[in-house]
């Protein structure tokens, strides 16, 4: 591969290298907890290269057929350090920068056949195409390509984790302390490239389980107590949607009852709260947990409620001058994009890294309508942000000597 030092632009070779791989990463379909036939196609990449891969026991604590991938590369082109990085703060005068990415898609609509449309990848059937988060991982692989065949300016750490369209299942159960990384990268965020994500939301999820009586809808209906009657006037009185500028609720799923001639005796709802404040999310989860018991009391339903909350993931802001952010500004310029920041809705594994003490940003990437069955990607964006992602080892460098320590 003809390809010169990371800061360098990419080459014809390794333009043509990212789109194809991205196209050969979407055919493996790999939605969440199927995860291993897209996790061999990076190990077999890293192998080729003589980059040691560890997969840790992530798959067996969330249902997976495949744990979390870590490998590390050095610096030195004459290296290859194994997975197993050395503590963080302990990588070396160079100092080691994350790149992290998941395996998993959404479910799938339909099978997944990428075709190029006028320079954009799309899935020639109705469902999503797996840009969310393929696109990153086959940046990642060619980043590794140039790293392992010319250097880096720091070492460079890959992580592929599994189950992230699960509530951050992966990431959560992985062990962070085994990375050596002074910061971090992921390229999750489906907006254009140049924004940069600096605060995402904490996320709760509410499941509440409403029981009342069974009894004939058409003889006895007066003796029933109608679980899905409280259930749909709890949703009545929430507000739902988004709150205010940092705070939304929704109301996922709701399931019960059992014939349409019987009065429902038993019904679930499945929420959710995010607020990028953590005082705000519980405040709004409270008053949705109230919302609940009320409508078990009202006349007419009388229903025994069960509810319970389970803070998902936490949420962060990172200040504009953290060594991280100022690195992917400098790599955006560099590149050509005015950099943007933005506070996201979603999340992203760059919120466990965060909440584990490892700086992440997670930096957009360019991929279009994500979790839906019109999701693309254009070629153009993929070598855009394969051409930040090498800038970004440079900048990270420069940032890590400045103080990211």
């Amino acid at each position: 591969m003809s390809a010169g030092p990371p800061g360098l632009p990419a080459g014809e070779l390794e333009r043509r290298y990212v789109s194809g791989t991205f196209a050969e990463l979407c055919r493996l379909e790999s939605p969440s907890r199927r995860e291993r036939g897209c996790a061999e196609r990076v190990i077999a990449e890293l192998r080729a290269l003589e980059v040691e891969v560890q997969e840790d026991d992530a798959g067996s604590r969330t249902g997976s057929d495949c744990g979390n991938l870590l490998a590390r590369i050095s610096a030195d082109p004459a290296h290859a350090r194994p997975g197993s990085a050395a503590p963080r703060g302990e990588a070396g005068p160079r100092g080691c920068v994350l790149l992290c990415a998941h395996l998993d898609t959404v479910p799938l609509q339909a099978p997944v056949e990428p075709v190029l449309v006028d320079g954009v990848w799309e899935n020639a059937n109705e469902g999503v195409l797996g840009a969310d988060n393929k696109a990153a991982l086959a940046v990642m692989l060619a980043v590794a390509r140039r790293v392992r065949g010319q250097g880096a300016s720091v070492d460079v750490e890959l992580l592929f984790t599994v189950c992230e369209e699960m509530a951050l299942a992966g990431a959560r159960a992985f062990d962070a302390s085994r990375l050596g990384a002074d910061i971090g990268y992921v390229f999750d965020h489906a907006s254009p490239i140049g924004e940069v994500v600096i605060a995402s939301p904490s996320h709760f999820r509410i499941e509440a389980t409403f029981r009342g009586a069974a009894a004939h809808a058409g003889i006895r209906p007066e003796e029933g107590r109608s679980a899905i009657l409280a259930a749909a006037r709890a949703i009545a009185s929430m507000q739902l949607g988004r709150l205010d500028e940092e705070t939304t609720v929704n109301v996922g799923t709701i399931e019960g009852g059992s014939a349409m001639n019987v009065v429902p005796e038993r019904c679930t709802l499945v929420a959710e709260v995010r607020a990028i404040a953590d005082e705000r999310a519980e405040e709004v989860v409270s008053g949705v947990v109230d919302r609940l018991h009320a409508a078990a009391n009202e006349p007419h339903c009388e229903c025994d409620v069960d509810v319970e909350v389970q803070r998902t993931f936490g949420g962060y802001r990172l200040a504009p001058s953290r060594p991280a952010v100022r690195a992917a500004e400098q790599a955006l310029r560099r590149c050509g994009h005015e950099p943007v920041r933005i506070k996201s809705g979603g999340a992203s594994d760059a919120n466990v890294l965060v909440a584990a003490g490892l700086e992440t940003v997670n930096v957009a990437n360019g991929t279009e309508k994500n979790h839906e069955p019109g999701e693309r990607v254009s070629v153009a964006a993929l070598e855009e942000m394969l051409e930040v992602a090498l800038a970004l080892l440079e900048e990270a460098a420069e940032a890590i000597g400045d103080g990211a320590r």
